[in-house]
C-alpha cells in the first residue's frame, strides 16, 4: 500500500491573466499531483501570493483562507468601467480637477475600520445559486439582481494612499477575509462623488507568508516536474 500523501504548502507569485484555477490545473498535470487546491481566488488581472496546498495540507486551505492579507496596487478616478478594473470597459468619466490630496485620504480613512461592504457584480459570490460575474456576462447590473447583493462585514486594517502621481492613486491595504478590493476602490470614488476603476492589484501577504517567499509558475514546475519513467 503506498503511504498516504503528507502534502505540501506551496506558494506560487501568480502571473497577470491567469485565473486561481488555472494555477491548479498547471501544477496539477505539470508536477502530477492528485490532490491540490488554491486557498483564496486572485482576480485574473491581479498578481501576486496564491498559497496552493496538495494531499492532506489540502485540510488546512480553510485556515489559510481566513488570513490577513496585504495588497498594494494602482487606482485611477475620474473613470468607471462595470468591472472595477479593466476586464470591461469605461462607461463613464468625471472631472477630478476638484479633488484634492487631502480628500482623497479622508475618503480611504472613512474606509478604514470595521466597514459593510457590497461585492462587485463582476465576482464569484452566489446569488441564487449563480456567480454573479454570470450575471454580469449577460448584461445585468446590480439593480437586477432579485433581493439586491448582500452586504458583508469586514475589516480594513491598513488603507494608505498616495497621491504623488493623480488622478493615479498608489495604495497598500491590509484586510481581512472576504474583502473586495475592487469595492474599497469603487466606494472611494463614490465618496469623493466622483468616480474610479482599479488599475494594478497585487498581493503581497497572506498572514506570515510573503510574496518574496514566493516561486514563479515557471520556476516551481522547473524545480518540481517528476522524472520521467523509464519504460519497462
Amino acid at each position: 500500500m503506498l503511504p498516504p500523501d503528507e502534502g505540501r504548502v506551496i506558494l506560487i507569485d501568480k502571473p497577470l491573466n491567469w485565473t486561481s484555477f488555472d494555477v491548479v490545473n498547471k501544477l496539477r498535470y505539470a508536477c502530477k499531483f492528485k490532490k491540490i487546491g488554491h486557498a483564496g481566488t486572485l482576480d485574473p488581472l491581479a498578481t501576486g501570493l496564491l498559497i496552493l496546498c496538495t494531499g492532506r495540507k489540502t485540510k488546512q486551505i480553510d485556515s489559510y483562507q481566513a488570513q490577513e492579507k496585504e495588497y498594494t496596487g494602482t487606482l485611477v478616478l475620474g473613470k468607471t468601467t462595470p468591472s472595477v478594473d479593466l476586464e470591461t470597459g469605461f462607461d463613464a468619466e468625471y472631472d477630478v480637477s476638484g479633488i484634492t490630496p487631502e480628500a482623497v485620504e479622508s475618503a480611504a480613512r472613512r474606509l478604514t475600520g470595521t466597514i459593510d461592504q457590497i461585492p462587485p457584480i463582476y465576482s464569484a459570490v452566489r446569488v441564487n445559486g449563480q456567480r454573479l460575474y454570470e450575471k454580469a456576462r449577460k448584461g445585468k447590473t446590480a439593480d437586477d439582481i432579485e433581493g439586491g447583493i448582500k452586504s458583508r462585514t469586514v475589516t480594513i486594517s491598513v488603507f494608505e494612499v498616495e497621491t504623488a502621481r493623480f488622478p493615479e492613486i498608489d495604495f497598500r491595504i491590509v484586510c481581512s477575509k472576504g474583502t473586495y478590493v475592487r469595492s474599497l476602490v469603487r466606494d472611494l470614488g463614490a465618496l469623493l462623488q466622483n468616480g474610479a476603476y482599479l488599475k494594478v492589484l497585487r498581493r503581497t501577504r497572506i498572514g506570515a507568508f510573503r510574496i518574496e517567499e514566493a516561486d514563479s509558475l515557471e520556476e516551481f514546475i522547473r524545480n518540481n516536474r517528476p522524472a520521467e519513467q523509464s519504460p519497462t
